[in-house]
């Protein structure tokens, strides 16, 4: 059909009506804005065209001749300096708003930004009476009044630089188990195990009982996962190398800066390891590459932290990429902590486990950098770790490792493969029945293995230098507090 019409053409008539699609399309292309995150925008790629932008006004400034508005949606920390002219004013344009802005995107004359949106046309989206709006224009909050309205502090510049943040060390973390041969494992958050052994867990019923004949919905007792390491090891039996990423519980009744019952664990299981080093190794080095990406690419949101919530942290994190990670026993620890002039409040006689204070002691000791404590009393830790089988100190090949302003940031061990080791260790504590499938695991084609788990709001803490661990996780979940 077409090569009929062409034929009816003259060259000529064909060329011009080319060149009026051509035109037409152009316009078309010219009319309809080009729809822009704010980061693209203030990158610089789309000067000259006809750009729209939607997001929350951070500041108003009217003006004789002009209004000036500064315009965030939240994937940058800078904001794009929007310029619109008198008859744009809208007494509903106010800090806190949300707008949709159409306009000409173009080079700015000011050095502070690189670009900005000439406004022709804004659109009030949804309304925000300053006056009643918790955060105040041009007023830095403490992340402690902040805390206190957890439904609207992502509005803030610092809790929208740590949720960038956040989500960038979960991409950086994902991105070192794929680069290293792991395989994700999506544990479950229904468990009947405790994992720990420390009892301090979450039972799991349904609300109403019409569907349930005895009682028990599972028909056995179901808890929130405190941990997904049982999970990890029965994947170790095929997989090589694994690793799960999610939240776990624990019903534990503190107020502490360093607990919560709800926080997210990055736990790793490894087959064919044969010492403590092989899984210290993977320990330092996901800590380095996750660190080293999170700084590489969240550059202005982590600056926000060192400079103006947490000053002078960044030198304690360049110091703890700059050095390798000390190892030390638990022997050894509990030498250098009688051997301080440190006034402790808990006791540090061999046996006792080591609480924050005794960690943070240990850090500073070992020049405020990230350490390594191994081989731990063996009554001390859960019956999965592996018996050193040591005289006259009865140790685990377990390790912790310490960082400056948290402590404890990672704990792991080498497991039980032994059969005979660990079918009397869950006698003796009287879980042979409740675990038999876990023997079961050293019955059929068992292998030595270790894995770890990484409390991943502490690692955030420790890299900003953020005091309470509230601060670094959209909703805090802790003992009578479950808001929203």
């Amino acid at each position: 059909m077409f090569q009929v019409v062409t034929k009816l053409l003259s060259r000529s008539s064909f060329a011009s009506l080319s060149r009026g699609i051509s035109l037409s399309f152009r316009q078309y292309c010219k009319k309809t804005p080009i729809k822009l995150q704010v980061s693209d925008a203030l990158s610089g790629a789309k000067v000259g065209e006809n750009v729209r932008v939607q997001g929350w006004v951070r500041s108003v400034r009217p003006q004789k001749t002009n209004v000036f508005l500064h315009v965030n949606d939240g994937s940058s920390l800078q904001s794009l300096q929007v310029v619109a002219g008198p008859k744009l004013n809208d007494p509903l344009l106010t800090f806190g708003c949300a707008v949709d802005v159409i306009g000409t995107l173009k080079k700015s004359l000011h050095q502070k930004q690189p670009v900005e949106l000439e406004a022709a046309q804004i659109t009030v989206v949804g309304e925000c009476n300053p006056v009643d709006f918790p955060f105040k224009i041009k007023e830095r909050h403490s992340v402690e009044y902040i805390r206190q309205i957890p439904h609207l502090r992502c509005r803030t510049n610092a809790f929208s630089s740590l949720l960038r943040i956040r989500s960038e060390a979960t991409t950086a973390i994902h991105s070192y188990f794929k680069n290293n041969g792991f395989v994700q494992i999506h544990t479950p958050v229904i468990t009947s195990n405790d994992c720990e052994g420390a009892g301090e867990l979450f039972q799991v019923e349904p609300s109403g009982t019409e569907n349930v004949d005895d009682g028990n919905f599972f028909s056995v007792p179901a808890f929130l996962t405190v941990s997904g390491q049982l999970h990890l090891e029965v994947m170790s039996g095929a997989f090589s190398r694994v690793y799960t990423f999610g939240p776990t519980f624990r019903a534990e009744n503190s107020q502490s800066r360093r607990h919560l019952a709800e926080f997210f664990m990055v736990e790793a299981e490894i087959s064919f390891i044969q010492s403590l080093e092989d899984l210290t190794k993977v320990m330092e080095d996901m800590f380095r590459s996750a660190t080293e990406h999170v700084l590489a690419h969240c550059v202005e949101d982590v600056d926000l932290f060192h400079k103006h919530v947490t000053p002078g942290h960044r030198d304690t994190v360049d110091a703890m990429l700059s050095k390798s990670f000390p190892v030390i026993t638990y022997s050894e620890a509990i030498d250098i902590l009688n051997r301080s002039t440190e006034k402790f409040t808990f006791p540090t006689d061999w046996g006792c486990d080591l609480m924050t204070e005794h960690e943070k002691y240990l850090v500073k000791h070992c020049d405020n950098i990230p350490v390594f404590v191994t081989d731990y009393p063996y009554d001390l830790k859960p019956f999965y770790a592996r018996d050193n089988q040591d005289h006259p100190k009865h140790t685990a090949a377990a390790v912790d490792l310490l960082v400056p302003g948290v402590g404890e940031l990672c704990g792991g061990s080498l497991r039980e493969e032994r059969l005979n080791l660990l079918r009397a260790r869950l006698e003796e504590a009287g879980l042979g029945d409740t675990y038999s499938w876990y023997l079961d695991l050293r019955r059929f084609g068992s292998v030595p293995h270790g894995g770890f788990g990484l409390g991943f709001e502490r690692y955030l803490q420790c890299i900003l230098g953020v005091d309470n661990i509230k601060d670094v996780i959209p909703f805090p979940r802790f003992s009578h507090s479950c808001l929203l």
